[in-house]
Parts: structure tokens; C-alpha cells; sequence
């Protein structure tokens, strides 16, 4: 059974397009994840910096234009749960990453198929 040209070609047409927005969405994930990942690495630096203070120490926290003195222990405990927070988008992120370069591999080979075939 063989397809008419013109469904090849628009067949082809959607496969494309499909590739090209993966491909636009994989630009914008992957600086979606340089921005997490600079984000941890301040967080890290951060903790360490805690971490090195004794636990009476006074730490204030920027909130909008004032700070608010705290225990280095309770900010260092929120620090935490911000990487923890951190670690799980880059976990979703480096998965939608997979999901669309996956899909953009996909579509180039079916488009050389299609050419092929044709």
C-alpha cells in the first residue's frame, strides 16, 4: 500500500514542526537547569558557610528589605529543604530533557524514513 506524495510531505511537514518545538523546548530546559544548578551550588556554599558557625551565633536572613535574626541551625535546616527542593526539579528537569531529546531523535528518524521511502 503506498502513500500519495502529498500525505508524505505533510506527514513530514507535522513530524518536523514536532521536532522543531522539542528542539526550542530543549534550549529552554537546558537553561532551566544551568539556572537550578547555579542555584545549588550557592545554596552549598551557603550551608558550609553556616555550618562553620557556632551554634549561638547571631545569622540574620534577608526577608524584602529587612533581616531577621535566627538560630544558624533553623537556617540551616530551611537551607536544606530548599536543596532538597532544588535536587528534586533537577531531577524533573533532567527527565524532560530525556523525554525531549528523545522525541526530537524520534522525529528526525522518521522524517529520514519518510525520505527515504518516498
Amino acid at each position: 500500500m503506498s502513500i500519495s506524495n502529498e500525505a508524505l510531505q505533510k506527514l513530514a511537514l507535522e513530524i518536523e514542526t514536532q521536532a522543531i518545538a522539542a528542539q526550542q523546548q530543549i534550549g529552554m530546559v537546558r537553561s532551566q537547569l544551568a539556572g537550578k544548578q547555579r542555584e545549588q551550588r550557592l545554596l552549598r556554599l551557603t550551608m558550609s558557610e553556616v555550618q562553620s558557625f557556632a551554634s549561638n551565633s547571631v545569622v540574620y536572613e534577608g526577608v524584602g528589605k529587612m533581616f531577621v535574626s535566627l538560630p544558624p541551625n533553623t537556617l540551616h535546616e530551611k537551607l536544606q529543604r530548599q536543596m532538597q527542593d532544588l535536587d528534586g526539579d533537577v531531577d524533573k528537569l533532567n527527565q524532560r530533557l530525556l523525554y525531549l531529546e528523545t522525541t526530537q531523535k524520534n522525529s528526525r528518524e522518521h522524517i529520514e524514513k519518510i525520505l527515504r521511502a518516498s
